[in-house]
């Protein structure tokens, strides 16, 4: 029996501890909701944890679902059965949650045969969702968690957004919302309108601001921020107005009063809102320590 347990234990280890969420563009309610879930799951509330993640979960939210799979699987799941946590994980995975579909394998035993009889029942109680604070940018540990899961060269260059961000008074989470829009962290990007490098810079902006050679990192990325941080001053730290303004051009924005209605830069603002979570720039924000 020792030797069971023990093997059980073992199966289930890495899901003994709470894992930071994806950095994801679900709406920012659900977002607010997982983060509200993940910092009670730490504190190790797991039962409020559950309860909030299902909430999300019930919403739409596949980061939730993969979340409140975990607890079930791990902490949990004694309250619901191992089922529950697997029946959770398995359609997260078919839903095609990355990070579900690398963990299910490691459950080495058949899905039950009663799906719907393994859901927990919040998942149908849809409750109310409570309303974003529209001014707490993404945390910092979800970003780091981001950039931990980016490939090796991704990752370098995340670094060095991050590490540049700071000398332009530009926080660097809203950088790397704006880069990953723009090229993913693709030095060599160049898009059809000759936008080229790390933060997609026109000809006329990288001359503008002293760029030299667009696909070299370092130079594009410097090139980028002290444009960011032009457009930061001249809309008062509006991030979708600064947004909008970097996807069509300050032109556009000022000619529209706002975020000129063009598909491409609606979609785009709102990709960054969802990233930076904060629809105000906020200064100073370097990672601690």
């Amino acid at each position: 029996m020792r030797l069971v347990a023990l093997v059980v234990l073992l199966a289930v280890a890495p899901l003994l501890h709470a894992e930071v969420p994806a950095w994801t563009d679900e709406p920012i309610e659900l977002v607010r909701l997982i983060e509200r879930a993940n910092r009670a799951n730490t504190a190790g509330n797991r039962i409020v944890a559950a309860r909030l993640y299902c909430n999300a979960a019930a919403h739409g939210s596949l980061e939730a679902q993969y979340q409140l799979a975990r607890l079930y699987l791990g902490p949990l799941r004694a309250r619901r059965g191992h089922d529950t946590g697997h029946v959770l994980l398995a359609l997260a995975a078919q839903r095609g949650h990355a990070r579900a579909e690398t963990l299910l394998p490691s459950i080495r035993k058949p899905l039950p045969g009663d799906i719907d009889g393994h859901l927990p029942p919040c998942l149908f109680k849809v409750a109310a969702l409570p309303p974003a604070d529209a001014d707490a940018v993404v945390p910092h540990e979800v970003v780091e968690h981001y950039i931990a899961g980016l490939p090796r060269n991704h990752r370098a260059h995340a670094r060095l957004v991050q590490r540049l961000a700071p000398r332009f008074e530009v926080d660097p989470r809203l950088a790397l919302a704006i880069v990953r829009a723009e090229s993913n962290f693709d030095p060599s990007a160049r898009s059809p309108r000759n936008a080229m490098g790390l933060m997609q810079l026109i000809p006329d902006t990288a001359e503008r601001f002293g760029v030299r050679d667009p696909f070299d990192p370092e130079q594009n990325v410097r090139g980028g921020l002290a444009y960011l941080k032009w457009l930061i001053a001249r809309y008062d730290g509006d991030v979708a107005r600064v947004a909008g303004a970097y996807n069509a051009g300050e032109g556009s924005v000022d000619r529209y009063g706002g975020v000129p209605p063009f598909a491409e830069t609606e979609e785009y603002v709102r990709r960054i809102l969802a990233f930076y979570r904060a629809r105000r720039h906020v200064a100073g924000n370097a990672q601690p320590g």
